[in-house]
């Protein structure tokens, strides 16, 4: 079965880069990225985050939202040449006739695209580094980046003036060729860029590199195999049309859930940021015992007057999911009474014990019983909510179902300068292969009963 998988996975690798679609996809992904350096200089942005700042920022959002497209595109048209054309050609009756499965079938023809999908993706993040490298030509004034054009012009010219001399003098497959070639190459001009300054001095690459966009554009691959496994789904039983119809509308779908979906499911509201928060005694840091104080301070100023005996929640999340404090009953003492606030008959709270708005500095201290309460103690880049999170859980199943796109896009994360950690990629990771998983069940059991004789 091994080698059944292998032999499908490497003859639909081979037909999908050579459907023309590819090449031109790939090329006109590495064409809107060039234009993109001269038309996002209008955007007058002048924050700045952890990798790019100002009009870089639009650079930034139109080269990923541009691969995230082009991959969706190439997703429903490859998946779709390699399994719905060959049914209705009839031309896997020859393969399924023989002793091979069909879901041996269904997992080759996903290996196959995907394999390309990864260097079509691969391909057209490399043209977004050198973009992000020569940065946005905001005036006429600006010097061009001479590493980038000469490096990224001979990759692009070697590519293609070898595909059309092999092409016609070999018979070699234009696209195939093209697009093999251009993926080593682009590479290799990377790392010349990432070696050469703007002013043909050697520099560590360290300096030009950013692990941040680099980590985003991992997940939006990762993205692009889901919605591969998706088309290759849907390819099993709808047509192209169809099929590129299905990947559009959740593509839309998913990038649109945590607003139709996940407002209706998870419902809180919070009310600032946490700056900095520290324990006021050595010792206390867990936060889990009666008499625990930190002292909180916020990023902004909140949303709501927040006054002393207010009951304090936070958590990771702003939208209230995965709260590190649960649900607790109010404390109905009086923070100025120290007796009351020390009582451990009472059951246990976090509670502001005195608020200073205009230094943004909240005192909240853990009160009551010494049972079990915060999961953690408040952290830096935690949102602070005065209300406990309402779930609807049928909102919530719908919303677990249906694949979310937001997941695998961390774009808002660099722009807000804020440092994605590895956690959070390992959970994207897991995520994605789930959706697979799930998408290819679902194409082994609409293939298999599929007619195709």
């Amino acid at each position: 079965m091994f080698s059944q998988l292998l032999t499908i996975a490497r003859n639909t690798f081979v037909e999908s880069v050579r459907q023309p679609i590819y090449f031109i996809i790939i090329a006109l992904c590495g064409l809107c990225q060039m234009f993109t350096t001269w038309s996002a200089g209008f955007t007058m942005g002048m924050t700045e985050s952890s990798e790019v700042s100002g009009d870089n920022k639009m650079l930034l959002d139109v080269g990923l939202a541009t691969i995230f497209v082009c991959g969706l595109l190439l997703a429903a048209f490859l998946a779709t040449a390699v399994i719905s054309r060959e049914i209705d050609n009839k031309t896997v009756l020859t393969v399924v006739s023989k002793p091979v499965s069909r879901v041996t079938v269904v997992l080759g023809k996903y290996l196959g695209v995907a394999a390309a999908i990864v260097i079509a993706s691969l391909t057209m993040s490399l043209f977004l580094f050198v973009a992000l490298r020569h940065e946005v030509m905001s005036t006429a004034a600006d010097d061009l980046d001479g590493p980038v054009i000469l490096f990224t012009g001979l990759a692009v010219a070697i590519a293609i003036g070898a595909a059309i001399w092999c092409n016609i003098f070999y018979g070699w497959v234009f696209p195939q060729t093209a697009t093999m070639l251009l993926f080593p190459l682009m590479g290799l001009a990377y790392v010349g860029v990432l070696l050469v300054s703007k002013r043909w001095h050697l520099q560590p690459p360290s300096v030009d590199f950013k692990p941040q966009i680099f980590t985003a554009t991992m997940c939006i691959v990762m993205a692009h195999l889901v919605l591969t496994a998706l088309a290759t789904a849907a390819s099993a039983r709808l047509g192209q049309v169809m099929t590129l119809v299905v990947c559009c509308g959740a593509f839309l779908l998913g990038f649109l859930s945590n607003h139709f979906l996940g407002a209706k499911a998870v419902d809180n509201r919070f009310v600032s940021r946490i700056r900095d928060a520290e324990p006021e005694l050595v010792g206390h840091r867990q936060f889990d015992r009666n008499g625990d104080v930190y002292r909180v301070r916020l990023e902004y100023d909140p949303r709501v007057v927040i006054n002393a005996g207010s009951p304090i929640y936070f958590g990771p999340n702003p939208n209230g999911m995965g709260m590190s404090v649960p649900t607790f009953e109010p404390f109905d003492g009086r923070v100025t009474e120290l007796s009351e606030l020390s009582d451990r008959s009472r059951p246990p709270a976090v509670v502001v014990k005195s608020a200073d708005p205009a230094e943004r500095l909240l005192i909240i201290q853990r009160v009551g019983a010494d049972r079990p309460l915060v999961r953690r103690p408040p952290q830096p880049g935690d949102y602070i909510f005065l209300t406990p999170t309402r779930i609807n859980p049928p909102a919530l199943v719908v919303w677990s179902i249906v694949p979310n796109v937001q997941y695998f896009w961390l774009l808002d994360a660099i722009n807000q300068n804020q440092l994605i950690p590895a956690s959070h990629i390992a959970l994207v990771a897991m995520y994605g292969t789930t959706q697979i998983g799930v998408f290819l069940c679902l194409a082994v059991v609409l293939f298999q009963r599929r007619e195709v004789g």
